[in-house]
């Protein structure tokens, strides 16, 4: 029997936009020519996968149906949701749809990771399908590239079958933390999840038995079409409003890891971002886009909807103008050399490898006080992205006007 991916497509993807009323959600945002979801249906078309069941929203339905034309899916199924209740109700009543066989395994993705090293990842699932039973499950751990606090951590031990139970969840812990975690071989958390339907049914029929029970009903009611599921209101708003990782993960102890040393992220933040664009600016970079200034150059790499990704090269000694903006706020990443950075009143240093926020009407500026140049992967995230959106107070090139 083949793996039923399931990918849960109804994320707002709101932690990139905190001053934007019309946010796009993560999975669906332009960086390119691709969007995660594209990303995630590519990994769905591996020879283990049967055809993909997607949950997601009303919201998102149009997208959802749009990306699966565009990357030729035709074979698929839909489960819509009424209404936000988080993970837990979202993934039981996937599973319940009646397009499943009782042991089937289920792969649950997220629409909004970045994966690479698939036939890494494809290869460790099918080498513990076998151990799938009708109450564990599997969780699937990255190898920390660096002590963070942006993802949760677990630790684990052996068991027998060289199996790693996992022992214990450790929920985005401050970076001194994080570095012992590290020490202990604990890993990242990803939030994706490998069992088999029954599983998903004991484990609720056992630990959160009234939301089993108002799934169950919201499926047996629901209106079936055009491929789409669309679950029953009525019942659906009764289900208990958790995480999976709180209404099952907490309770069981049947919890095992699938451990992966592997590119992965999840995009959460625009540090990642700025990373995944460093790493493939090659791509993006054109001979038009490049543009010098008495500092040193910017390239423009990418502009999508409200954000515009470049990279600022400051020569040595080169000093931008001290400003603001009263339309875009700005994320930072150092690349190369050390940045002397003035935000407000503050002096700060960053090296290679550090991210700083410039909000929104902060008064700032970066300037190279060393021999060898100095590289900043720039997110401009706002209304207007133009270079006219710059009020300047000083200027050692004279452009104060």
């Amino acid at each position: 029997m083949k793996i039923r991916p399931v990918i849960l497509c109804g994320g707002a993807g709101t932690r990139l936009w905190p001053n934007s009323k019309n946010h796009q959600a993560k999975q669906f945002i332009d960086f390119g020519k691709w969007t995660l979801l594209d990303k995630t249906l590519e990994r769905t078309k591996a020879s283990i996968y049967d055809p993909p069941i997607i949950s997601t929203n009303k919201k998102y339905l149009n997208k959802v149906k749009q990306h699966l034309k565009k990357n030729k899916i035709s074979k698929y199924k839909i489960v819509v949701e009424p209404a936000k209740r988080n993970t837990a109700p979202a993934i039981l009543s996937t599973a319940l749809i009646k397009d499943i066989p009782d042991n089937q395994p289920l792969m649950f993705f997220t629409a909004d990771h970045l994966i690479e090293k698939m036939s890494i990842f494809n290869n460790a699932i099918n080498k513990n399908k076998s151990n799938l039973n009708s109450e564990n499950i599997f969780v699937f751990g990255i190898k920390p590239k660096s002590p963070t606090s942006d993802y949760g951590y677990f630790l684990t031990k052996k068991i027998k079958g060289n199996i790693n139970k996992v022992t214990k969840f450790i929920e985005k812990p401050k970076e001194a933390k994080a570095k012992q975690i590290i020490k202990n071989k604990g890993y990242w958390n990803s939030g994706m999840f490998f069992l088999r339907k029954d599983s998903i049914i004991n484990n609720f029929k056992k630990y959160q038995p009234i939301t089993y029970r108002n799934c169950v009903n919201s499926v047996k009611k629901a209106k079936y079409k055009a491929n789409t599921y669309y679950l029953n209101k009525a019942s659906f708003i009764k289900a208990t409003a958790k995480s999976f990782d709180y209404a099952i993960l907490e309770k069981t102890k049947q919890i095992n890891a699938i451990k992966l040393d592997i590119p992965w992220s999840d995009l959460g933040s625009w540090k990642e971002i700025l990373k995944m664009y460093d790493k493939n600016k090659n791509k993006y970079i054109k001979k038009k886009n490049v543009y010098y200034r008495p500092w040193g150059r910017y390239t423009n790499l990418f502009e999508g909807k409200e954000f515009l990704i470049k990279e600022l090269f400051v020569k040595p000694k080169g000093i931008l103008s001290l400003q603001k903006h009263h339309h875009r706020a700005e994320h930072w990443l150092v690349t190369q050399g050390n940045a002397k950075i003035t935000l407000n009143k503050d002096i700060i240093i960053k090296k290679p490898g550090e991210h700083i926020f410039i909000p929104l009407e902060a008064i700032h500026r970066v300037q190279n006080s060393g021999k060898r140049p100095v590289k900043i992967m720039e997110a401009q995230v706002g209304s207007i992205l133009k270079e006219t959106d710059i009020v300047r107070y000083q200027d050692i090139y004279g452009r104060v006007k």
